[in-house]
């Protein structure tokens, strides 16, 4: 019975792309990778330069992993590594890719007058002062004073929360529901605060209990 090849390889205008198989092991790749490298495709290995784009399909591979698979192809000095292509990427990555894409990180003050509009979910490290106004299309959490004027969700999700350590504000408003200061914040002195919507009424919570009503908050930069 014929052995499925773990690698094959493709010439194109470009110069060579080595497919690589993504189900088999690291192992096995190395060991048929070598194999073709040293005994097949003589006359296309051993001419003048080539360059050589790596498809590693949904296998991920280390750094080090995809050393190796370089070094081999390296041992022929007419080829040379273009590309590594793969259809994954790493946690890390993904995770970074997510943050910058829906967290946005902002280190000021909204003084009086400014309007700031954010995409995604905003942190901001600072305070919104009387008169400042602060507008993002995801949740609004402010690690400081919030006195002035906050709006979440501005497309319309009502799943957005506005956070802040010091909830005073002028006015909070998600989606197209707006709450004016009342007793609701007021009497939560000295703890950290949010506010979300409720059957399309605004509620003030203690920032301990958005677990509960928006478990899903804690599982979305993860």
């Amino acid at each position: 019975m014929m052995t499925k090849s773990k690698v094959t390889i493709k010439g194109t205008k470009d110069g060579l792309v080595f497919f690589l198989d993504d189900t088999c092991s690291f192992d096995e790749l190395v060991t048929d990778l070598k194999e073709k490298i040293e005994n097949s495709h003589q006359k296309i290995l051993s001419g003048p330069l080539v360059r050589v784009s790596l498809k590693l399909g949904k296998r991920f591979c280390t750094p080090e992993q995809q050393d190796e698979l370089t070094k081999i192809i390296r041992q022929k000095g007419n080829l040379v590594i273009h590309t590594i292509d793969a259809d994954v990427i790493s946690k890390e990555e993904a995770l970074a890719e997510l943050l910058k894409s829906s967290l946005q990180i902002q280190t000021q003050t909204v003084r009086s007058g400014q309007v700031l509009e954010y995409e995604g979910d905003l942190l901001l490290l600072g305070d919104v002062n009387p008169g400042g106004t602060v507008k993002s299309t995801g949740s609004i959490y402010v690690l400081g004073a919030l006195r002035g004027a906050a709006h979440a969700g501005i497309q319309g999700d009502k799943q957005a929360i506005i956070a802040s350590s010091m909830m005073r504000p002028t006015q909070l408003r998600i989606a197209e529901i707006i709450s004016r200061p009342s007793d609701e914040w007021t009497e939560l002195k000295g703890s950290t605060e949010f506010a979300y919507l409720e059957e399309d009424q605004m509620v003030v919570a203690k920032m301990n209990f958005l677990h509960r009503v928006r478990p899903e908050a804690s599982r979305k930069k993860t």
